[in-house]
């Protein structure tokens, strides 16, 4: 099983695609999954629903995402990717591995009590994939009653699982906010109305929303990402741009923020006599991992696996959507080893694994089958 599970994850390492654009991706899934006597469905232009049906109509699904990164990959390995500027920074093509492996163990079943559900899901690290196959139908097609999904992590060590009972990821929005004023030299800043200034106060002002203006017990984060405005040092800048992102893990802190955030538009535009758009985006629901499914797990982890019990992250995940419909697991697979250099960060240029891991994710998938008598 290595030695295909490696092969998997090498040769999905090669073709990075991003969003719903992928076409290389999908052609290979396909090739794999025709051979294992599955049923296939396309979803999300380039997703794929891997079917096989049990005694049962009601199914159990298993989710991984596809999409890659924007990333010049640094790796100096030989299966490097081979799509210029991108690249499986997040790990995607683990996940699909471990998705295919488990679909080559399912494949050697004579006959599912329930049926099986295997997600490989498009565009979940920019526009929601999994909010598309959910208002395509797919759930309410297949019947679906759990689902559950693996991320790799880097900041566990190699092969351990971490779970979080309840909250595990963060509600994530995003803000643009335009100042709009009037150039003028910058001799003569009196002559015109300045956005940058107006920007920066702005900027130092929403500091105190998560400080003095949310409940302490809360947690919430407001953070600037990028800041934009003028075009030479001696002109004063008509219009600047920050951009940003709110995760909290309430709702209602998240409409606190924007009722804020608004509020302070209204006192920076009459202090500064500048025009503010803003606009304040919803992004992925709080992911929140189902108590009694959790319980389940934790007693296959405690006599199968190395485990940690994660505290809840600020990070979010369109996994989120699936658990708005039907209770499931989410859990981390560890894979750092630092001897073999395998440290850095989701993300990053040089982000690796040793396969080897791999193997933890699809014997963790066979046992919650086993656990919940799918065969």
């Amino acid at each position: 099983m290595k030695k295909l599970l490696t092969k998997f994850r090498r040769d999905l390492h090669q073709i990075p695609e991003l969003n719903f654009d992928l076409p290389e991706t999908n052609k290979y899934l396909i090739n794999v999954l025709e051979k294992l006597n599955f049923e296939l469905y396309k979803t999300a232009k380039t997703g794929i629903i891997a079917y096989k049906k049990g005694k049962l109509d009601s199914s159990i699904a298993f989710r991984a995402d596809m999409d890659a990164l924007p990333i010049e990959e640094n790796n100096d390995v030989d299966y490097k990717s081979l799509n210029e500027g991108l690249m499986h920074a997040c790990g995607h093509d683990a996940h699909m591995s471990i998705l295919l492996g488990f679909a080559n163990l399912i494949s050697s079943k004579e006959l599912l009590n329930e049926s099986i559900v295997l997600i490989f899901q498009p565009a979940e690290e920019t526009m929601g994939g999994a909010k598309v196959i959910i208002d395509e139908g797919v759930f309410k097609q297949f019947n679906i009653k759990k689902i559950f999904g693996i991320h790799v992590y880097p900041n566990l060590d190699e092969g351990k699982i971490g779970i979080t009972k309840g909250i595990t990821m963060a509600r994530s929005g995003s803000f643009e906010i335009t100042f709009n004023g009037s150039s003028a030299h910058g001799a003569m800043p009196n002559e015109g109305i300045d956005t940058i200034v107006a920007a920066s106060n702005f900027i130092n002002s929403m500091q105190t929303i998560v400080a003095r203006k949310i409940d302490p017990t809360e947690s919430a984060v407001i953070s600037v990402g990028t800041i934009n405005g003028g075009t030479l040092a001696n002109v004063i800048a008509d219009q600047t741009v920050i951009t940003g992102t709110i995760r909290t893990f309430n709702d209602d802190v998240f409409k606190q923020i924007e009722k804020e955030l608004n509020n302070l538009k209204i006192g920076i535009e009459a202090s500064f006599n500048v025009l503010i758009d803003l606009n304040v985006k919803a992004l992925y629901p709080v992911l929140n991992n189902d108590v009694e499914i959790f319980n389940d797990v934790l007693e296959i982890l405690k006599h199968n696996f190395e485990y940690e019990i994660l505290k809840p992250m600020m990070t979010s995940e369109d996994f989120s959507f699936y658990l708005e419909e039907v209770p499931g697991l989410f859990m981390m697979l560890g894979t750092k080893n630092e001897k073999k250099g395998f440290t850095y960060p989701l993300h990053h240029s040089k982000f690796n694994l040793d396969e080897q891991v791999l193997l933890k994710g699809v014997e963790l998938y066979n046992l919650i089958a086993i656990t919940y008598k799918l065969y």
